[in-house]
Parts: C-alpha cells; structure tokens; sequence
C-alpha cells in the first residue's frame, strides 16, 4: 500500500498567497489498523532551494553569508544569521540556481558544483525541499563583492573563515542555520579529514 493509498484530501483553503501559500487541508489518514482519521493541517508551500558551501582544502576555509532574517528574530534570535548561502530555485535547476545565487550572494563563480544530497527542511509544515551542494573555490573565483540583490531585500556579508573557526561556530551558538550546520558536518567528514 503507497502513501497515496492511505490519503484522502477533503479540502484546502488558502490562507495566505504572498511569499508562498499556506494552506489549511483536511484530509482523512488510513492508520495502520485500517481505521481512517481525519486531521487539518498548514501546510507552507514556498517553492525547493538549493544551497553550497564553497570550500578551499589548501587553504582550510569557507565561505559563508551573514544576514538579517526576521523569522530567527521573531524567535528571540537577536543577531544577523550565518549561513550557507542558498535560494529559491524559481524554475531553474538546482545546479544553475545555486551557481546564480553563489555568483549574487558571495561574489564568486564556481566552475564545479557537487551535489551531495536533499532533505526537507521542516517536513510538519514546510514542502520546501532543499538541494545541498559543495564547490572548491579559490581567489581567482571571486568576480565581486557579492551581498545579494537589494531590490530583494538582501544585505549580505561575506564571510571567508577557516574551517576550524566555522565548526567551532556551531558549538559557540553563532552557527545555528541548519542547512549551515549540515554542510559543515558534511565537510567534516568528507573533505577536511
């Protein structure tokens, strides 16, 4: 039996469509003795992402964004936020979206892009699921000064930190991104060994 199966959607009402849709679903639920439950869900439909952390093995370090984000404030976060940098995909391929927003957020073109896997990030309530990549990079990439787009809000800071100092920052509380923090446990153990 597929999850299709043990699903019945009863109805949906949007709640919101301005940076993505929120809707309330109902639906009934097969649980596993057979007996069918119905539930009402908010369910945020934001579109998938796709983030890089570039990285450089001579030199041990990476290259990480800081930026204002309202909804970590909302939640008593009371400092620019520290992160891999990342977008919306916007109909684009992962690997051409995580190129431009490179190129926008950090000022820097990657030649090679490796993917390395997806997640969802809030799976209770978020569709959005991320694409995770990882690119070598070098001086020689650096095409600007990154910092985002204004016209979106963006005022971003380019960090080039060594890797120590960007693990010891989830440690310390100054790194609390997830997607951040899973790029850097994945640069652990795969490429600063």
């Amino acid at each position: 039996m597929t999850v299709a199966d043990r699903i019945r959607i009863k109805g949906e009402r949007v709640l919101s469509d301005h940076y993505g849709t929120l809707k309330s679903t109902t639906f009934e639920w097969r649980r596993n003795d057979g007996a069918w439950q119905r539930m009402t869900r908010d369910v945020f439909d934001r579109g998938n992402a796709a983030a890089i952390l570039p990285y450089n093995r001579a030199r041990r370090t990476v290259v990480l964004a800081r930026q204002f984000r309202l909804p970590t404030y909302v939640n008593g976060y009371d400092d620019l936020l520290i992160e891999a940098a990342a977008g919306l995909l916007d109909d684009a391929s992962p690997e051409d979206r995580i190129r431009a927003e490179a190129e926008e957020e950090i000022g820097y073109r990657l030649r090679h892009v490796q993917k390395v896997f997806e997640a969802f990030m809030s799976p209770g309530v978020v569709t959005e699921k991320i694409h995770f990549f990882v690119a070598e990079y070098d001086p020689g990439m650096c095409i600007g000064p990154g910092g985002g787009l204004a016209d979106e809000g963006e005022e971003i800071e380019v960090l080039e930190l060594p890797f120590d100092q960007a693990l010891a920052m989830i440690d310390d509380g100054r790194i609390v991104d997830a997607k951040t923090i899973m790029l850097l446990q994945y640069a652990a153990l795969n490429i600063f060994t």
